[in-house]
């Protein structure tokens, strides 16, 4: 037992030393380089940086505390254990490693493309150990807990917009603000990539009248198999069926086609099969008050 404990721990550490180098290699040679803020805290820190020489590392650690405050009855203490070490290595490398580096000087656009994956690749490498760099996903964490159906991909993706969007001002101009949005959407790529594959799938959830109709059109379309099961509304108690189907991307378009052309009034709801996968469905009440 104690082996295993010391080999998790050994491996938490590599994961840990690999990520805080790639994160601080996006923030302070990439983007700092070259005049851009993506989001997040980290980018505020970037733009702290800029208008008054903060440290981003420690500025950064600031900023986490009122959302580390906020998440902690929700994140558990093992997820903010594991997190407050990364973002120690994460400063570590901010403030210590690249603190006297001068940043990328070349292409601007390539500095967006590289400090997207660099930064992708970190949060990845994090997020497969049971952690995270804090800053915004502590706020996910409790976004998710206390509203479980909300779309906290669009509340996240706002911080960073308003964080971006920060940088047309603080650097002069609005190059800075199509750098960041790059950042951003590649970032978003490479750790679905890294996470999932290449091949990272999506699950649909049917809410229907005629389930097994759309089921067999699936099966024929696509050669994919549904899980089906029945749906109570839980304010009108109306009876709906429910089908669960795991697909590849590029079929997510043709089985939605599929669905409404067999009954125009269904419901299509599309997920990532990481974050069902990951969650689960914790309380099946809570999945028929989609209806």
């Amino acid at each position: 037992m104690m082996k295993e404990k010391t080999q998790t721990l050994v491996t938490d550490q590599l994961y840990n030393l690999v990520a805080g180098f790639l994160y601080a290699l996006s923030i302070c040679y990439f983007a700092k380089g070259a005049d851009f803020a993506p989001g997040g805290l980290s980018g505020l820190a970037l733009l702290g940086n800029y208008l008054w020489g903060f440290p981003i590392g420690i500025t950064t650690l600031v900023l986490n505390v009122p959302l580390v405050l906020l998440g902690f009855r929700f994140v558990g203490r093992a997820f903010l254990g594991k997190t407050v070490i990364s973002m120690l290595w994460c400063t570590f490398f901010q403030d210590v490693v690249f603190a006297d580096q001068p940043g990328y000087g070349g292409d601007p656009l390539l500095a967006a493309l590289f400090a997207g994956i660099t930064w992708g690749g970190a949060l990845a490498l994090l997020y497969m150990r049971g952690s995270s760099s804090g800053g915004t996903d502590f706020l996910t964490m409790s976004i998710k807990v206390l509203r479980p159906h909300l779309s906290v991909g669009v509340v996240t993706g706002a911080i960073d917009l308003v964080v971006i969007l920060l940088g047309w001002p603080v650097f002069g101009s609005v190059d800075a603000v199509l750098y960041g949005l790059v950042t951003t959407a590649v970032t978003s790529l490479v750790i679905d990539k890294i996470m999932y594959g290449s091949n990272a799938g999506k699950m649909l959830t049917i809410i229907t009248t005629k389930g097994q109709e759309i089921a067999d059109e699936i099966s024929r379309q696509c050669e994919r198999g549904s899980t089906m099961v029945k749906a109570v509304g839980t304010y009108t108690g109306t009876e709906r069926q429910m089908l669960l189907c795991v697909c590849a991307r590029p079929q997510v378009y043709r089985i939605r086609m599929a669905a409404y052309r067999i009954d125009p009034g269904c419901m299509v709801m599309v997920t990532e099969t990481g974050e069902v996968y990951g969650e689960g469905f914790v309380d099946p009440g809570k999945t028929a008050s989609f209806l």
